[in-house]
């Protein structure tokens, strides 16, 4: 059966949106996200857009920040400096990737802790391995809420995450052990060194893709009644209009026959991403009136 992300997504919207508009019944300003975009990557520009026009669904205020990939790291490390002087913004994000002369670690290591509503900050990463209270990386952010929202077990069943990035893998392993719900699981960190990684899959009760290698997952790797979680979303040529179509790194077709849940491409995770960055938000602003 599929985890409809696209469905949940607009249901949690609608819940946020009427937070929103009761907490800006008194005249408070809305909450404020900004996005500052690098350059002219088409997927990029995509994604930014996407997450603008979520902050207009749910009453949010939005600004994108567009730079040609020539400006320096110094300008705009001095852009993020002044955004986070700016008490009127309470979220900020920068679009990756960048440009290969900027440092991506220097930039993300320049955003206010209190203003990061990706979770890459070293802090709110040291504050999740902790088990205390931060911003959660959006992509594992809407995995769980997938999770929760769908009632799916967690607790005790065995999890495999395949891959490793400190975006997806890494924090996503550390909320699938924690002690809550979702989580309680027993969980396997593998990528690509991993040797037979098919013995670790097969084993797997929750399967957490994220490779960014199309169809890599196959049938033959994922036991019956296993839950599958596709992170991953590529563009492959292909001979129709767009002259492309969306993969993910789960060969659906096969896979679907044998699991219980799986997340389609598109429509699974994307969406889940941006509820993440929106709730990240919105707990960035309320932050601000309960100091």
């Amino acid at each position: 059966m599929d985890l409809n992300g696209k469905a949940l997504s607009q249901t949690i919207k609608a819940e946020i949106a009427e937070e929103v508009a009761n907490l800006t019944a008194g005249g408070n300003r809305p909450p404020h996200l900004v996005a500052i975009l690098v350059g002219e990557d088409g997927a990029s520009r995509t994604y930014v857009k996407n997450k603008e026009n979520a902050c207009s669904r749910v009453g949010f205020a939005s600004t994108i920040k567009r730079f040609d990939a020539s400006i320096t790291e110094d300008e705009l490390l001095a852009e993020i400096a002044s955004i986070n002087e700016d008490d009127g913004i309470d979220g900020l994000i920068v679009q990756l990737p960048l440009p290969g002369h900027i440092s991506e670690s220097k930039v993300t290591h320049a955003i206010d802790p209190s203003k990061d509503v990706d979770g890459f900050h070293d802090i709110n990463i040291g504050k999740l391995t902790k088990g205390e209270d931060t911003f959660i990386s959006a992509t594992p952010y809407g995995i769980i809420q997938l999770l929760e929202r769908n009632n799916i077990e967690t607790s005790g069943k065995h999890c495999v995450v395949v891959g490793r990035s400190n975006i997806v893998g890494r924090p996503m392993s550390i909320l699938m052990s924690r002690n809550d719900n979702p989580g309680n699981c027993t969980v396997t960190l593998c990528h690509s060194r991993t040797a037979d990684l098919k013995s670790f899959t097969l084993m797997a009760d929750i399967v957490i893709v994220a490779l960014g290698r199309p169809e890599f997952v196959t049938a033959d790797m994922i036991k019956p009644g296993a839950v599958v979680i596709d992170v991953g979303i590529t563009r492959v040529d292909a001979d129709n209009e767009k002259g492309y179509v969306l993969k993910g790194d789960v060969e659906y077709s096969g896979v679907s026959e044998k699991a219980s849940w799986i997340t389609p491409v598109p429509g699974g995770v994307g969406p889940m991403t941006i509820i993440g960055l929106m709730q990240n938000t919105l707990k960035a602003y309320k932050s601000k009136f309960a100091s």
